[in-house]
C-alpha cells in the first residue's frame, strides 16, 4: 500500500457515521460474531503463529464495518488490539500485511478516510458540484448520490461503501469505491485550480488509492 494516502487521514480513519443515515440503514452485526479475544491476547503477548495472526486479521477485517455499534466487550477487544499496534493507522497497516480480504478492507478504509477528509473541503465540493452540472450521476454512482452536492456528499459515499461491506456485498463495495475514486480524479484538476493548498493533491491521492484497491482485488479470491 502506498504511504501517502494513509499518512493524510489519521483523524478520519474509522470515523463514526451515525449522523449520516438512520440507524436502520446500518448493517446489522451477525449473530454470534466476535473477534477472538484469545487471538488478540496472543498477539499482544507475542505468542501467535503466522496462521493464527492471519486468522485474527481476517476476523478484524470482517468486524471493521461494525465498529460504530460494537458492544462494550467487543469494543474493548478492538481497543486492546489497536493500542497494541500503535493506533488506527498502524491497525490498517497491519491488516495490509495479509493478502486477501484483510488487505482489501484496509485499502477500502483508506479511501473512506480520504472521502471523509475531503468531504468538507469547499474547493472539492464546488468542483464536484460543477462537474455534476454536466454529469449529474457519474458512472457507477447512480443510486448512491443524492441530487444535491454538499459537504456531506463524499462522507455519504464513504458510508455507503462501509454499509456494503457490512452487508457482505464486497464486490459492490469495491465497485463503488473505484467509481468514486475515478470521479474524483476527474474533478481534481478543477478543485486544485480553485484552491491548490486545500486540494492540490486530491488527484494523486485518489489515483494511489484506486490502484491500491485494484491491486488488492487481484490478490483476493472471489
Amino acid at each position: 500500500m502506498r504511504e501517502k494516502p494513509l499518512s493524510r487521514i489519521e483523524n478520519e480513519l474509522l470515523r463514526l457515521r451515525r449522523h449520516l443515515s438512520s440507524a436502520t440503514e446500518h448493517p446489522q452485526v451477525p449473530a454470534g460474531f466476535a473477534v477472538n479475544r484469545a487471538l488478540v491476547s496472543g498477539l499482544v503477548a507475542g505468542d501467535l503463529s503466522e496462521p493464527q495472526e492471519a486468522e485474527l486479521a481476517g476476523e478484524v477485517a470482517r468486524a471493521l464495518p461494525f465498529h460504530w455499534s460494537q458492544f462494550n466487550t467487543e469494543a474493548e477487544v478492538m481497543s486492546e488490539l489497536t493500542d497494541h499496534l500503535g493506533g488506527r493507522q498502524e491497525l490498517v497497516s497491519w491488516l495490509d500485511r495479509f493478502p486477501g480480504a484483510p488487505r482489501l478492507v484496509a485499502r477500502l478504509y483508506v479511501l473512506m478516510g480520504l472521502l471523509d477528509r475531503f468531504s468538507e473541503e469547499a474547493p472539492v465540493v464546488t468542483a464536484l458540484r460543477e462537474f455534476r452540472e454536466g454529469t449529474p450521476y457519474p458512472a457507477g454512482l447512480q443510486g448512491y448520490l443524492l441530487p444535491e452536492t454538499d459537504d456531506g456528499t463524499l462522507a455519504e459515499l464513504a458510508f455507503r461503501i462501509e454499509r456494503l461491506l457490512g452487508d457482505g456485498e464486497r464486490e459492490r463495495a469495491v465497485a463503488l469505491a473505484l467509481s468514486t475514486a475515478e470521479c474524483l480524479e476527474r474533478v481534481a484538476p478543477r478543485a486544485a485550480e480553485i484552491d491548490p493548498g486545500a486540494a492540490g493533491d486530491l488527484g494523486e491521492l485518489m489515483e494511489h488509492s484506486r490502484k491500491d484497491i485494484q491491486e488488492a482485488v487481484s490478490e483476493t479470491p472471489a
